[in-house]
């Protein structure tokens, strides 16, 4: 793989104009080499070598002066560090000057150095923004870890924390940061008494709120929850920066090379002891940073297991496992000799022409069509989750799934695909069309095959045992309870997709009705139901198709509200 592909396939998707811009530099070079080409006379280094003076096969003694002759004639750049001083506390800027601008195709390589200059100030500049949010957020991660510790001094042993809950206080001062809930001793009036902590699970330690803690384990078990998923946050935003830092140095080091080798000058050396000398290049903060994030995690969230925490801290990747795409074709394929069977056994016993089909396409086909809808939403998802990694959208952050845990294209194929084998399954066990003459009924086992397929379904998908992916089967669930109690619930992203997503299974939920109505009422051993007589029926008929776009209006009753309100004039 070229380096501009790894590069953009391991960008942070959410800081993707911050990283250098390699391939524009990349283009640039090309221009460089493009000129040299059209204006380098053929033969001329040939000749030129040819007229150089011999220093004979024993010279020793000039050997140093004349490399370090040879090193200063043909150094071609002067870096240099610009202090700037600004309303903003001032910066460093990097410059080059270029000393060759006098020979030919000078002009272009000047431009190449004033775009590269460019990009470092860009990525320098992004670097040590993000790196003083982080120095700030480590400061405020600290002072809430001191009133963890704090609380579960209060809560273990109540009577000897108060005494150094004094000292603290008498020693740094009471520490005021934004929290969800404030934990209250009774009987103490004191601010040793208070105990601060951020609760947010989604927010930075400054964007919370303030409410009221009891001292209870429960609630210090939440606390400790909280902080351990704030840590696990912390840390991976250092992972990212420090992995942005290592792909911009990687990037300026590649194309000082292509420099190098395309003009034939030694320019490289020179820039990337700039570039390392930078915040960029310096990466000490963040690696101790990590260290200290790391060893106070394992000491508090882990009990001092060294390989669990950092199992927690630095979850593995999913790996693409070749049993998933095993099964998945050999599902597809099962689904496709049930398709030739069915076929077979239509045409082969003369179906089409048998006076049961008409029961059969009334009351057995829509009861199927369920699932035929299900498939086919599932093998779409897929080709959208295909599309979404090709294309680098960041899918599992945009949802909010955890790192580890995301589902793939691959992975919902294997779904849709054992779907589609048990339902073909299910089809050809019901394509019996003959009934007992004497009472008229069909197979009883048989014609609950296809409930017994759909009570399947839903035990499966509320299975509580960690099988078949059930971080998303359970996100699933809470996403759609959302989607059912809206407006009463903040609307996220993964809760407007699937009630976009609902709107159109308006003819799944119709069939899943019928099942309501012809195994409820209906009289299913001899294939019959009244449901098109029922009035009941008919009303829902035409409600339940309503209620996907009413989940969906709800979700954005409260966006209106606020909508009309902030732009009503005062």
């Amino acid at each position: 793989m070229k380096f501009g592909k790894e590069l953009q396939a391991q960008q942070v998707p959410e800081w993707q104009d911050a990283y250098m811009n390699y391939n524009f530099l990349k283009k640039l070079l090309k221009d460089v080499t493009h000129f040299k080409q059209q204006h380098k006379p053929a033969g001329l280094a040939r000749r030129v070598s040819l007229y150089r003076a011999f220093s004979g096969l024993t010279c020793r003694g000039n050997e140093v002066s004349d490399t370090d002759d040879e090193e200063e004639e043909e150094k071609a750049i002067l870096v240099s560090e610009i202090q700037e001083n600004g309303c903003g506390g001032g910066g460093r800027s990097y410059q080059t000057m270029f000393l060759r601008c006098s020979d030919e195709g000078g002009e272009v390589e000047l431009l190449f150095f004033k775009a590269l200059d460019d990009e470092l100030n860009k990525v320098v500049r992004f670097h040590k923004a993000k790196l003083d949010q982080i120095l700030d957020e480590a400061q405020e991660l600290s002072r809430q870890m001191d009133a963890l510790i704090a609380l579960r001094a209060k809560v273990d042993n109540p009577l000897s924390a108060s005494t150094a809950a004094d000292s603290n206080a008498r020693r740094s001062g009471r520490v005021h940061m934004d929290v969800i809930q404030e934990v209250e001793m009774g009987g103490g009036e004191g601010a040793e008494d208070h105990v601060m902590i951020n609760l947010a699970p989604d927010a930075p330690p400054e964007s919370t709120s303030k409410l009221v803690l009891s001292y209870n384990k429960g609630e210090l078990r939440r606390a400790e929850q909280v902080m351990s998923h704030a840590f696990i946050e912390f840390h991976k935003r250092l992972r990212l920066l420090k992995s942005y830092s290592f792909l911009n140095i990687l990037a300026f080091s590649k194309i000082m090379k292509k420099y190098d080798k395309i003009t034939s000058r030694s320019a490289g050396k020179d820039y990337m002891e700039m570039v390392e000398r930078s915040d960029l290049g310096n990466s000490d903060k963040i690696t101790k940073l990590m260290e200290r994030v790391e060893s106070t995690f394992i000491k508090h969230f882990s009990n001092g297991n060294r390989r669990k925490g950092m199992k927690t801290l630095r979850p593995t990747a999913v790996r693409e496992r070749h049993r998933v795409s095993w099964f998945s074709g050999a599902f597809a394929g099962f689904s496709v000799a049930l398709i030739f069977g069915i076929v077979t056994a239509i045409l082969a016993r003369n179906l089409l022409n048998s006076p049961g089909r008409t029961k059969y396409m009334n009351n057995i086909f829509p009861l199927y069509s369920f699932f035929g809808y299900i498939f086919l939403h599932m093998l779409l998802l897929s080709a959208n989750i295909y599309f979404w990694r090709r294309y680098r959208v960041n899918y599992s952050f945009i949802f909010g799934f955890k790192r580890g845990v995301e589902i793939g294209y691959r992975e919902v194929l294997l779904l849709s695909s054992a779907l589609s084998a048990l339902t073909l399954s299910g089809v050809l066990a019901n394509l019996d069309m003959e009934m007992d003459p004497k009472t008229k009924d069909y197979g009883k086992f048989t014609e609950l095959v296809p409930l017994g397929l759909l009570l399947v379904v839903v035990m499966v998908t509320f299975c509580p045992f960690n099988i078949l992916y059930r971080p998303i089967r359970f996100f699933i669930i809470a996403s759609a309870f959302r989607c059912v109690c809206a407006p009463l619930y903040k609307v996220t992203m993964e809760d407007n997709f699937l009630a976009d997503q609902l709107t159109s299974q308006v003819q799944a939920l119709r069939s899943l009705l019928f099942y309501g109505c012809y195994y409820g009422w209906g009289d299913f051993v001899r294939r019959s139901n009244s449901c098109a007589q029922s009035e009941v029926y008919k009303m829902f008929y035409f409600i339940v198709p309503v209620i996907p776009y009413w989940w969906r209006f709800a979700q954005v009753q409260l966006f209106l509200l606020r909508l009309i309100l902030y732009s009503a004039p005062v």
